[in-house]
C-alpha cells in the first residue's frame, strides 16, 4: 500500500490520503476496500441567524416586491409572531440581534398578513397590480404563500404550491392570512451515515485494487450503490430521492460507466423515455420541450451501448428515433441564422438558479446555451456514423455538415478569446449578447467531443474557473440565489471534467478533479447528487439526493475511463490512460467485459504516455483491442512515468452585481443604484454603447431601440443584462387583433385587448391565415401575445408549438409555454423570428404540423390575443 502519510492532494480546504480525506476537524478513513468511515457532521444547523428574510407571492410568483426588497423580522423568542404586514409594503426589523444568539431550535413562528388592498382590487376592477405592472386577475387568484431563507420556507417561488404549509390562509374572512410554521426543527437536521461496509454482492463487476485503499473502498461503494439503483422492473433510479427514469440523467450516466456494467438495464431505461418514437423531453420549464430541448444526449447514450455491446440491433433501432426527434428539432429549435440550436442549457434546469430572473420560458427557449449546442454536435456526429454504419452516405453527408455547422456556430458566437474558453449562452430578445458565465459541463462536453479544436481544448482546461470545492456549474455566482445550480458543485459534473482534462493532457486539473469527487464520497459515506461550491456541504443546496445515479456512475468511470483510460471506439476499444503522478504505483481492473471477451488488466507507472502495453504477452498495437477478441485474456500496461507541465485556474468563489431592473419614460432610461457597483454598460440592439457611473440615460424615440443595462464592479465583473426595455416608435409597429382573422373564443378569459381571443388547439385554428401589409421594406420582429394556463412555470409538458410561414415559405417556430396553472388571463409574449419584409401585402402562416408535437401528445393549446410585428431595423 502507498504510505499513508503522504497527501495525495493537498489544498487549504481539504487534504486526501491513500486511506483517508481529512478536512478541518473532520476525517473520512477507509478502514479496508470494504470499509469506511467518517465523522463528518453538516455544519448547516449549527448556528442558524435569527433574522428571517422574507416575501410573500400570489400564485406562486416573485410579485410583491421588486428584486432586493424583502421582509425583514429577528425571532428571537422559541413562539414569536411578525406584526401585521401589508401585501407589498417591505418590513424591516428594528430589534438588535445581542452577541451569539442564534435561532432556537422548533421556534414557532407566526406570520400575519393583510391582504384587503389586493382583495379590494379584485372586487372594484376585476384585478390586482403589482409593483412591475402585471395584473392578477380575481379568477386567476389560487393563493397567497411565503418564501424565504429559513426552512421549511424556500425561495423557489415556482415550487411554493408544492408546500402546503407555506400556504396562508384567511379562515374568518376577513382580508387577513396567517400561517404558522415551526423553524429549526431539529429532526430536519440533515445527517449522513457515521459507516459503511460493502452488504453486497458485487463479484460479478469487474474487480479494482490498487495501492490506495480509499479509492477501492469507494470504487465498491459506487458499485453497491449502482445496485440499488436498479429498480424492481430493470431500469435505473435516479437517486434515492428521485424515483423514476429521467432522460438527461440516465444518459449521462450510460456515457459515464453504466453502459459498461449494466447494458441491459441501459437499454431498457433509455426506451422508457421513447414516445410515440420519439425521444421523452422530461418535465420542465415553461412544458418541457422545446423550451428545453437537451433530450438528445439519449442518442450520445445509444451510441456508447452500441460501442461496447457491438449490438446492430439496437443500433438500427435506436437510429430510427433518433432520426425522427431530429428531424423535430431542425424545425423546432435550429437557428439558421447562428448556426445554433435554441433551448435551455443542459441538465441546468431550475429557471432562476443559472437564468436572469427576468428571463420568461419563451426567452429560455430562444437562448443558445453552450452544453445544449455541444450535445446536438455530438448527436448529428452520431447520427452520421449510424449513418454510415447502415449503408446511408448520404445522409451521413448531410448530418456530418449539420454538425459542423453547429460547431462553427459555437466557435462564431459562445468563445470568449479574452477568457480562454466558452461563454454560457447567447440570450436577450430580438438582439442576443453572450453571457461571459463559464458553465461547468459544456465546458467539458466540448473538449470531450471534439467541438473545440486541440489548442483551445487545453485552453478550456486550463482557464475555466474552478474553486476549492470543485467545478462550480457556472462562475460567477447569482446574487441572492441559493445552491442548487448556482454556488454548487454536481460530482458528475466533476468527472465529466475530470475526463477532459486527461483528454487534453492537463495533470493539475486531473488530479483536483479526481480529489474533487473522492472528498464528498468519502466524507458523506454516498454518492451525493450535490454540494454547496464554497464550504462543501452537502447540507446547504435547495434538494440533494444520496445513491445519485450519475454521482456514483461518475465515480466509477474515474476507474475505467480516466486511470486505465478505456475508450469505445465503434469496431474496438482502445487504452490512453491517465494516471496521476500522486497516485502512481500497480493497480488492476479483474474480469472487465469487453463484447465476448474478458480482460484482466494491470497497470503500473504514472502519466499519459504508454511505455508497454502486451496482450497475453504481445506488443498490442496502439493500446487497441479488437472487437472480434473473445475468451479470457491478460493486458499488461507500463507508463512511462511521463511528468506532465500546466495549470489549472483555481479562484476564491466570487459573486456577481445584481442585475438592474431598467424602466423608460420621458425620453431616458432609469436604474436604481446597485451596491458594489463602480459603473453601468448601457446596450443597444445587443452592442454596447456606453459605460456611464449614473442611474440615467438618454434614449431617442425617432427609431427603434432594444436596450439593457448591466453592472459592473470594482473587480470587472459584469451582472447578467437587464431585461431588454423597447423604445418602438409609433409607426414602427402593426398590431392584428387574432379575433379579427379567426373565430373569438366563448372563453370567459379577462385582461385581452380588442373585442376577444382566438384558441388554438390540436382540434380548433389548426391553420390560420393572416393577411397583412408592410408599410415599410425591413426587418420585423414577429410574435404573439398570448395565455397558456396549462401548467406552472417551472414544469408538466404542456407547451403549445407551432409553425410560422410567412408566404408559404418557412419562418420558423412560434412557442407558448405555460405562464401558470389555469392562470388563463396572464397574457405574454411568445418567442420573435426576425424576418426581412418588403413593402406590400403579404401573408402569415400558422400552424400545427406533425414536428410540433409537445411532450404530452393529447394538449397542445393556447390563447392568442393578438399579432405583433416591429421593425426593429432597415434592410442592410
Amino acid at each position: 500500500m502507498a504510505q499513508s502519510d503522504k497527501p495525495i492532494y493537498s489544498s487549504k480546504a481539504y487534504r486526501i490520503y491513500p486511506d483517508r480525506v481529512v478536512q478541518g476537524k473532520y476525517t473520512a478513513k477507509a478502514i479496508s476496500s470494504t470499509e469506511l468511515t467518517s465523522d463528518y457532521r453538516s455544519p448547516a444547523g449549527m448556528f442558524k441567524s435569527p433574522v428571517i428574510d422574507f416575501k410573500f407571492s400570489i400564485n406562486g410568483k416573485d410579485n410583491e416586491l421588486p428584486s432586493g426588497n424583502d421582509h425583514h423580522y429577528t425571532c428571537l423568542n422559541q413562539s414569536d409572531q411578525t406584526p401585521l404586514l401589508k401585501f407589498g409594503e417591505p418590513y424591516a426589523d428594528k430589534k438588535a440581534v445581542p452577541p451569539d444568539t442564534y435561532l432556537k431550535p422548533s421556534t414557532h413562528f407566526k406570520i400575519r398578513l393583510d391582504m384587503r388592498a389586493v382583495l379590494k382590487g379584485f372586487n372594484d376592477q376585476g384585478y390586482y397590480t403589482c409593483f412591475n405592472g402585471d395584473k392578477i386577475y380575481k379568477n386567476d387568484f389560487k393563493g397567497v404563500f411565503v418564501a424565504g431563507n429559513a426552512a421549511p420556507m424556500i425561495w423557489d417561488f415556482n415550487n411554493l404550491v408544492n408546500h402546503p404549509e407555506l400556504e396562508l390562509k384567511d379562515a374568518d374572512g376577513d382580508g387577513i392570512y396567517e400561517t404558522t410554521l415551526v423553524l429549526n426543527k431539529p429532526e430536519d437536521e440533515n445527517k449522513t451515515a457515521s459507516s459503511w461496509k460493502l452488504s453486497r454482492d458485487v463479484s460479478a463487476f469487474p474487480q479494482y485494487r490498487s495501492e490506495y485503499k480509499l479509492t477501492d473502498a469507494l470504487y465498491n461503494l459506487a458499485l453497491e450503490e449502482m445496485q440499488k439503483a436498479v429498480e424492481p422492473d430493470s431500469t435505473f433510479r435516479t437517486g434515492k430521492e428521485w424515483s423514476g427514469v429521467w432522460t438527461r440523467d440516465i444518459s449521462y450516466s450510460i456515457i459515464l460507466s453504466m453502459a459498461v456494467l449494466q447494458p441491459k438495464v441501459a437499454v431498457y431505461s433509455l426506451m422508457r423515455k421513447v414516445k410515440n418514437g420519439r425521444i421523452i423531453q422530461d418535465t420542465g420549464t415553461g412544458g418541457a420541450y422545446p423550451v428545453s430541448s437537451d433530450r438528445m444526449i439519449w442518442a450520445v447514450a445509444a451510441w456508447e451501448i452500441y460501442k461496447v455491446t457491438g449490438d446492430k440491433d439496437w443500433m438500427s433501432e435506436a437510429y430510427q428515433v433518433i432520426k425522427k426527434s431530429a428531424e423535430d428539432d431542425a424545425f423546432n429549435v435550429y437557428d439558421q441564422q447562428t448556426g445554433l440550436v435554441r433551448g435551455e442549457s443542459s441538465f441546468l434546469d431550475w429557471r432562476e438558479e443559472t437564468y436572469p430572473k427576468w428571463m420568461q420560458p419563451a426567452d429560455i427557449y430562444e437562448s443558445e446555451c453552450l452544453g445544449t449546442n455541444v450535445v446536438h454536435y455530438q448527436v448529428n456526429k452520431v447520427l452520421a456514423a449510424m449513418s454510415a454504419s447502415l449503408n446511408d452516405p448520404a445522409a451521413a453527408a448531410a448530418y456530418t455538415k449539420k454538425a459542423n455547422t453547429i460547431k462553427k456556430g459555437i466557435q462564431d458566437h459562445l468563445w470568449l478569446p479574452a477568457r480562454g474558453y466558452y461563454g454560457q449562452y447567447l440570450y436577450g430578445r430580438n438582439f442576443k449578447t453572450l453571457s461571459p458565465r463559464s458553465e461547468a459541463l459544456g465546458e467539458a462536453l466540448a473538449v470531450l467531443f471534439d467541438a473545440a479544436e486541440a489548442d483551445k481544448q487545453q485552453s478550456v482546461i486550463s482557464n475555466t474557473p474552478v474553486n476549492a470545492f470543485g467545478i462550480p456549474c457556472i462562475s460567477p455566482q447569482i446574487l441572492g440565489i441559493l445552491p442548487y445550480h448556482n454556488n454548487a458543485v454536481w460530482p458528475f459534473v466533476e468527472t465529466y471534467w475530470a475526463m477532459a482534462s486527461a483528454k487534453a493532457g492537463n495533470e493539475t486539473s486531473l488530479l483536483r478533479a479526481i480529489s474533487a469527487v473522492y472528498r464528498p464520497a468519502a466524507l458523506f459515506l454516498t454518492n451525493k447528487e450535490n454540494f454547496v461550491a464554497t464550504d462543501g456541504d452537502y447540507a446547504g443546496t435547495q434538494i440533494n439526493s444520496s445513491n445519485m445515479l450519475w454521482s456514483l456512475s461518475g465515480n466509477i468511470a474515474l476507474v475505467y475511463k480516466v486511470l486505465f483510460g478505456i475508450h469505445y471506439n465503434e469496431n474496438s476499444l482502445q487504452f490512453k490512460p491517465f494516471v496521476p503522478k500522486a497516485l502512481a504505483g500497480e493497480r488492476s481492473l479483474e474480469h472487465y467485459k469487453y463484447r465476448n471477451a474478458w480482460l484482466n488488466i494491470r497497470m503500473q507507472g504514472f502519466g499519459n504516455q504508454l511505455k508497454r502495453i502486451t496482450l497475453d504477452g504481445k506488443q498490442l498495437a496502439n493500446g487497441t483491442v479488437p472487437a472480434g477478441l473473445k475468451g479470457e485474456h491478460t493486458i499488461k500496461i507500463i507508463l512511462a512515468d511521463h511528468t506532465v507541465t500546466d495549470k489549472s485556474n483555481m479562484v476564491p468563489d466570487y459573486t456577481a452585481p445584481e442585475t438592474p431592473v431598467v424602466t423608460s419614460g420621458k425620453g431616458k432610461l432609469s436604474w436604481h443604484k446597485t451596491k458594489g457597483v463602480t459603473a453601468y454598460n448601457v446596450i443597444r440592439n445587443g452592442r454596447r454603447i456606453a459605460s456611464v457611473k449614473g442611474l440615467t440615460y438618454p434614449v431617442t424615440t425617432a427609431q427603434y431601440g432594444e436596450y439593457q443595462v448591466a453592472a459592473v464592479d470594482a473587480r470587472g465583473v459584469n451582472s447578467f443584462n437587464s431585461e431588454p426595455v423597447e423604445v418602438i416608435p409609433a409607426k414602427a409597429a402593426n398590431i392584428v387583433e387574432a379575433e379579427n382573422i379567426a373565430a373569438k373564443s366563448e372563453l370567459s378569459y379577462q385582461g385581452f385587448s380588442g373585442n376577444g381571443f382566438v384558441e388554438l388547439s390540436r382540434t380548433k385554428n389548426r391553420t390560420i391565415d393572416i393577411p397583412f401589409e408592410i408599410k415599410e421594406d425591413g426587418t420585423y420582429a414577429i410574435d404573439f401575445k398570448y395565455a397558456n394556463g396549462n401548467g406552472p412555470i417551472n414544469t408538466e409538458n404542456k407547451c403549445a408549438i407551432r409553425t410560422l410561414n410567412v408566404d408559404r415559405c418557412f419562418a420558423g417556430t412560434m412557442v407558448f409555454p405555460q405562464r401558470g396553472k389555469g392562470e388563463w388571463s396572464n397574457w405574454g409574449f411568445s418567442n420573435s423570428v426576425k424576418m426581412k419584409l418588403t413593402k406590400g401585402k403579404h401573408t402569415l402562416t400558422l400552424q400545427f404540423k406533425d414536428a410540433n408535437e409537445n411532450m404530452n401528445g393529447q394538449i397542445n393549446q393556447a390563447m392568442i390575443d393578438y399579432l405583433r410585428m416591429i421593425k426593429i431595423a432597415n434592410f442592410n
